[in-house]
């Protein structure tokens, strides 16, 4: 079975992390983030990944290159000069995914969902696709999924909170992952930017499709945000500590707390970085102070073409680009 990591996005709400690079292609924990996808497919026994790419492709091809250090075989499908949707990217690289069953997933998780009951879920079904899912038992802002006798019937809002502790029957939230058979081909249109949910899911199902869920209890952490991005580092490490990338020097040990330093990361005796990440190439001098913050050379906001509306309102320090973690 081939798999399709979806790499495509803009990464907006991680600039300026996300300036020289895509959201799959940023450091986490010491290697590219689409790298942690790409092996997980490796132990599931994937070998023939497609991976599409469109903002700052390269930066997703350096960190991939032809899959060998990751166990896997990419290819390639790039998305130029438009992006194409999460449905019109399987339409993009429809060739490449071939006439069989094939899964695909987000480049910006990192989980240990058992892909291979997922899989038993959907043949047993004889599903034409089937969503993984988790119960949203935090109810964070991810879109309901409807959920009756195994079978996906519709789509809500975002969940409301609950303060009832009571209350143990969670939504479900979708994970990023899904199998899918061909003949969802037949639903997406052709040569045009369209997403999943409108162009095929809900006409599968307004078309008496069976669309399986399958309803796992695995670690699933999607890191969309700046802050999820910082709190998810803690937890990997098991908090109290930082993670640092590679020819970074911090004068004074103690001056740095809970924080991700990238690669050739400067940090000056007397200054003070707690909660905080730090992109290539930053000095921190001495007597800065920043907390609750990412922080990337200025000059690389000043050169990009333009900040996305969707960003993170930030501040010019010096040669510090700083931005607050909300």
């Amino acid at each position: 079975m081939k798999a399709m990591i979806l790499a495509a996005g803009f990464g907006t709400r991680l600039f300026p992390l996300t300036i020289d690079r895509t959201k799959p292609a940023i450091p986490f924990l010491g290697k590219p983030l689409v790298g942690y996808v790409a092996e997980y497919l490796a132990r599931y026994g994937f070998r023939e990944i497609v991976v599409n790419v469109h903002h700052q492709p390269d930066s997703v091809i350096a960190a991939l290159g032809n899959g060998d250090d990751f166990g896997v075989e990419i290819r390639y499908s790039i998305e130029q000069p438009d992006i194409l949707g999460t449905a019109g990217a399987l339409d993009h690289a429809r060739e490449l995914l071939g006439d069989s069953t094939f899964l695909t997933i987000n480049g910006k998780l990192i989980t240990d969902i058992d892909l291979a009951a997922a899989i038993e879920t959907h043949r047993k079904t004889n599903a034409v696709a089937t969503m993984v899912l988790l119960p949203n038992v935090r109810r964070e802002r991810f879109t309901e999924v409807l959920v009756d006798e195994g079978r996906i019937t519709g789509f809500g809002g975002m969940p409301e909170s609950s303060l009832d502790p009571t209350d143990s029957e969670p939504p479900y939230m979708y994970t990023g992952i899904q199998i899918l058979e061909p003949r969802v081909f037949d639903y997406i249109p052709r040569g045009i930017y369209s997403d999943i949910l409108p162009s095929f899911y809900r006409r599968a199902i307004d078309a008496g499709e069976i669309i399986s869920a399958h309803v796992s209890d695995g670690r699933w952490f999607e890191l969309s945000t700046m802050k999820r991005y910082l709190d998810i580092s803690m937890a990997m490490i098991g908090g109290g500590g930082n993670v640092t990338g590679w020819h970074t020097e911090i004068a004074e040990p103690n001056s740095v707390t809970d924080s991700v330093l990238w690669d050739e990361v400067i940090v000056e005796p007397g200054a003070r970085l707690e909660r905080t990440i730090v992109g290539d190439g930053v000095v921190i001098r001495s007597g800065q102070k920043f907390y609750d913050s990412a922080i990337v050379r200025a000059e690389m906001v000043r050169n990009c073409s333009e900040i996305p509306e969707k960003a993170e309102p930030g501040e010019f320090i010096g040669d510090l680009y700083v931005v607050p973690l909300r």
